[in-house]
C-alpha cells in the first residue's frame, strides 16, 4: 500500500519546511509514504526548500495554473508512480500533518473512498463570525447538492483512494473541493469526515481575495457540476415554479370573469400564457440536458477504462 502526500505550492518557502518535516514517515497499514510537491509557478525558493528536506517527487508549472489544475496534475503523477491513496494538504501549514495517519484510516478499513478533514470551523479563532456562518452554509449547500451530510465541505485536507480518483474528473478551474463532492455523491462514492484541528494562520489565502469571491466561485462550481449531473431535477423545479406562477394570473382572470367585475383583464391572460410556455420550454431543455448527461456518463465510463489502462488495475 503506497501513500502519496501531495502539496500544491505557490511561493511557500517560509512554511514548506514545517509541512514536510511534520508529515509522518510511518503509518500502520501503509508500506510506503512519498511526498509530492506541485510547484504552481513559484518564483521563490519553494523547490529548493523541498529538495533540501528530502522531497524527490515534483510537478512543475511554469506559470500559476490554479488549485484545481495542480490537484489534477498531482493526482496524475501520483497514480502513475503507484499511489494507492493520495492525501492532499496545503503548503501554508494550515493543517496538522500528523493527523494524516487518522485521515487515511477509513480508506484502509474499506469504509470510505474519500475522507475529508473536518476543521470544526466554529472553533477556529481567526475565522470571523460571518466566515463561520458562510462556511456552515456552504457546507450545507454542497451537502444537499451531493445528497450527503458533510460538516466541512470546503476543507482541502483530504484523502482519496485510487478507485475514487479514477472515477472523478476535474473540469472547473477555481478549486476541486466542491466539484469532487458533488461528483462523488452522484457516483455513489462513500465519503467520511474525520475531525481535525488546525495550525495558527500563517498568511492570507492566495486562492481568493475575499470571502465574497470565495462564495461566488464555490457557488458557481456547485451549480455547474449539479447542472452537469442532475439537470432534470433542476429544470423540473424551474418548470414547477414558472407553472405555478403562470396558473395564478389565469385563475385570477377566471375568478374576475365569474364575478363579472368588468374589463377584459387581457394582461392576466398574456402573463399566464407566457409563464406556462416558459415552463414548458424548461421541461424541454431539461430533457435535452438529461440526454446530454447520459452521453457524458457513457464518455466518462470510457475515460474510466482509459485511466485503468494508464494507471493499472
Amino acid at each position: 500500500m503506497k501513500l502519496f502526500v501531495q502539496i500544491p505550492c505557490l511561493n511557500e518557502e517560509n512554511t514548506l519546511a514545517s509541512v514536510i518535516d511534520s508529515i509522518p514517515r510511518e503509518i500502520d497499514g501503509i508500506d510506503e509514504i512519498e511526498i509530492l510537491v506541485i510547484n504552481d509557478g513559484s518564483t521563490d525558493r519553494t523547490v529548493e526548500v523541498a529538495k533540501e528536506h528530502g522531497v524527490k517527487h515534483f510537478v512543475h508549472h511554469s506559470t500559476n495554473m490554479g488549485l484545481a489544475r495542480s490537484f489534477r496534475d498531482g493526482v496524475d503523477y501520483a497514480l502513475l508512480h503507484g499511489a494507492d491513496i493520495v492525501v492532499n494538504t496545503d503548503g501554508d501549514n494550515q493543517y496538522p500533518q500528523a493527523q494524516i495517519a487518522e485521515l487515511v484510516q477509513p480508506i484502509l478499513r474499506k469504509e470510505a473512498e474519500i475522507v475529508i478533514g473536518d476543521r470544526q470551523t466554529r472553533t477556529i479563532e481567526h475565522f470571523s463570525g460571518f466566515k463561520k456562518l458562510m462556511q456552515r452554509f456552504g457546507s450545507w449547500v454542497a451537502s444537499r447538492a451531493a445528497g450527503l451530510d458533510l460538516p466541512d465541505a470546503a476543507s482541502g485536507f483530504r484523502a482519496y483512494s485510487k478507485y475514487s480518483l479514477i472515477r472523478l474528473n476535474i473540469v472547473t478551474r477555481f478549486s476541486y473541493c466542491m466539484e469532487t463532492i458533488v461528483q462523488a455523491g452522484y457516483k455513489r462514492l462513500a465519503i467520511a469526515s474525520v475531525p481535525i484541528t488546525t495550525n495558527p494562520k500563517t498568511r492570507e489565502s492566495r486562492l481568493f481575495n475575499n470571502i465574497f469571491q470565495h462564495m461566488f466561485e464555490s457557488g458557481s462550481a456547485i451549480a455547474r457540476v449539479y447542472l452537469m449531473y442532475r439537470p432534470m431535477a433542476l429544470f423540473l423545479w424551474v418548470a414547477a415554479v414558472l407553472g405555478a406562477l403562470g396558473l395564478w394570473p389565469l385563475i385570477r382572470y377566471l375568478v374576475l370573469l365569474a364575478m363579472n367585475t368588468g374589463g377584459n383583464h387581457l394582461q392576466s391572460i398574456i402573463l399566464g400564457v407566457v409563464l406556462l410556455i416558459t415552463a414548458l420550454l424548461s421541461i424541454v431543455i431539461g430533457v435535452v440536458a438529461d440526454l446530454t448527461r447520459l452521453n457524458r456518463t457513457l464518455a466518462e465510463e470510457q475515460l474510466d477504462l482509459q485511466k485503468l489502462q494508464r494507471y493499472g488495475d
